[in-house]
C-alpha cells in the first residue's frame, strides 16, 4: 500500500506515468466511468477548500466510485481533541482511501503512519501539495508539450506558498530548467528549498522583486496568492498583499506563447482583463487538477 505525501515520493517515472493515464482519461472518459465502482474516497479537511476538495470528489465520482468525508475541522471530531491517528485509524474501516488537508506541516506524513488505507496528502500548511503540482504539470505538458528547456517564475508569496515548494521539487529533476523567483524581501523562497534542491543541484536560478524585468525571458509564470491565513500579523498582510498584480500592461513584453498559471483562489493578484488573453491557463489548469486527480486514485488504489 503506498500514500503520495510529497511529489518526490514519486519518479519521474510515475509521473510520467500518471500524466500519460490523465490524458487518456481526457480522450476516453467512458472507459473509466466503471473503474472505482464499489469504492470509497474519504475527504477529510481540517482546513477550508474549493477546489481541491470538489475535484477530489468529482474524479472519484467520474470514477464510478462514492465520497464521504468533512470539510472542515469544526464539524469532526478534531474539535473533541481527537488526534489525526485516532481519525484516521477509524476512517480507513469506512472508506478505501483519504484525501487529507490539514494546517500543520508532517499531518498528513503522520495520518499515513495510522491508516491501513493509502494517504494523498491535499496540502499541509505551508510545507507541500503534491496533487496541485501534479495538475501543475499535466498543465504544463498540454500546453508546452515537454518539461525541459524551460524558464519558469515563480510570483508572490514564494515562502509559504505550499505549491511554489512541490514544483521546484517536481521540476528540478528536469532537464534545462531554470527558476526565476520573483518576490519582496520577506517572501522569499525557504532556505531549504533554495540550499537543499536549487544550489545542490546546481540548478540555475535567480532571485528578484521585478516582475516587468523577469518577463520577457519566461515561459511560464507561476502567480500565487499571499496568503493572510499564514501571517502571523494583519500589517505585514495588508502590507505585502498587493505586491504582484498581473495586468494586460505587464504582459505586452511576455512571450506570444508564455503560459500563465495559478493555484487559485486568487484574489486581486490577476486582473479579470487576463482571463480572456489566450496566455492564461489557470481556468484549464483547474479542471486539468480532475483529470490528473482520477489517474493517482486509479494508482494508489491499484485498479488496472
Amino acid at each position: 500500500m503506498r500514500s503520495l505525501i510529497d511529489i518526490l515520493d514519486l519518479s519521474t517515472q510515475e509521473i510520467d506515468e500518471l500524466l500519460a493515464t490523465a490524458q487518456d482519461i481526457i480522450l476516453n472518459p467512458q472507459k473509466y466511468s466503471e473503474k472505482c465502482r464499489g469504492k470509497k474516497l474519504a475527504t477529510l479537511f481540517f482546513e477550508p477548500s474549493t477546489r481541491t476538495r470538489l475535484s477530489f470528489e468529482a474524479a472519484m465520482y467520474e470514477l464510478g466510485g462514492n465520497v464521504l468525508g468533512f470539510s472542515e475541522a469544526a464539524s469532526s471530531s478534531a474539535s473533541k481533541g481527537e488526534s489525526v491517528a485516532d481519525t484516521v485509524r477509524v476512517v480507513s474501516c469506512y472508506a478505501d482511501i483519504i484525501a487529507m488537508r490539514h494546517p500543520k506541516e508532517g499531518a498528513p506524513l503522520v495520518a499515513s503512519m495510522y491508516a491501513s488505507v493509502p494517504i494523498i496528502n491535499a496540502g499541509d500548511g505551508g510545507h507541500n501539495h503534491p496533487t496541485q503540482t501534479l495538475t501543475d504539470l499535466l498543465t504544463i505538458k498540454r500546453e508546452k508539450g515537454k518539461f525541459d528547456h524551460l524558464t519558469i517564475g515563480l510570483c508572490g508569496d514564494l515562502k509559504f506558498g505550499r505549491t511554489v515548494h512541490s514544483l521546484i521539487g517536481a521540476l528540478s529533476r528536469y532537464h534545462n530548467i531554470k527558476f526565476i523567483l520573483i518576490s519582496p524581501d520577506e517572501l522569499k523562497i525557504p532556505d531549504y528549498i533554495r540550499n537543499d534542491i536549487l544550489i545542490k543541484k546546481a540548478i540555475p536560478f535567480e532571485e528578484t522583486s521585478s516582475l516587468e524585468e523577469a518577463m520577457p525571458q519566461l515561459d511560464i509564470l507561476y502567480m500565487t496568492r499571499v496568503q493572510r491565513e499564514r501571517f502571523f500579523n494583519e500589517a505585514d498582510y495588508i502590507r505585502l498583499k498587493d505586491s504582484y498584480i498581473l495586468n494586460p500592461e505587464k504582459l505586452r513584453s511576455a512571450k506570444k506563447d508564455m503560459c500563465i498559471l495559478h493555484p487559485l483562489p486568487r484574489v486581486n493578484e490577476i486582473t479579470t482583463a487576463v482571463d480572456d488573453d489566450p496566455r492564461a491557463c489557470y481556468f484549464r489548469q483547474a479542471l486539468n487538477g480532475k483529470y490528473v486527480r482520477m489517474a493517482l486514485i486509479l494508482k494508489l488504489l491499484e485498479v488496472k
